[in-house]
């Protein structure tokens, strides 16, 4: 049995999609993966840049379609250099693509990895990332749904 932390939240602009990041960010550390799902345009690399800024990044955040992996620093609360590794899979077939560019070490590196189309490469995604849907809804806004495994018990 697996026992997962929700949270469901209705964001109607980019500042309060981006406020949802800069919120998850104060529950992350060394070694936290961030795995994103969405469709295009969803709002991802918006959330991203509410986790960036919450990790005390100071450059602008853009989505690394083209890049596939964009490194960030910025400062912790006890102002200690803190890692960003912003990875778009959008452009990777799968999971052995991933592991050809050697991306798994950013996910057990000394930062935190935010992953846009994290569906494309699930083998991938540790088993204790943190799970965020962000879906597009009809009124112009975004439901945001994260998870998180808490327990796997068949590890006990």
């Amino acid at each position: 049995m697996e026992i997962f932390l929700p949270f469901d939240i209705v964001s109607f602009s980019e500042e309060e999609t981006q406020d949802c990041g800069r919120s998850l960010s104060l529950l992350l550390d060394v070694g936290s993966v961030v795995a994103l799902r969405g469709g295009l345009g969803a709002g991802k690399t918006c959330f991203t840049k509410g986790v960036a800024a919450g990790l005390g990044v100071s450059e602008t955040v853009t989505s690394p379609t083209y890049t596939i992996i964009s490194e960030y620093e910025g400062k912790w609360a006890d102002g200690k250099k803190a890692l960003l590794y912003h990875i778009d899979a959008y452009r990777l077939k799968d999971d052995d693509d991933f592991a050809a560019l050697g991306a798994e070490e950013f996910l057990y590196g000394d930062g935190v990895a935010v992953i846009e189309w994290s569906e494309r490469i699930p083998a991938s995604i540790p088993k204790d990332a943190i799970f965020v849907d962000i879906e597009a809804l009809e009124n112009g806004g975004r439901k945001i749904s994260g998870r998180r495994r808490l327990v796997d018990a068949a590890k006990l």
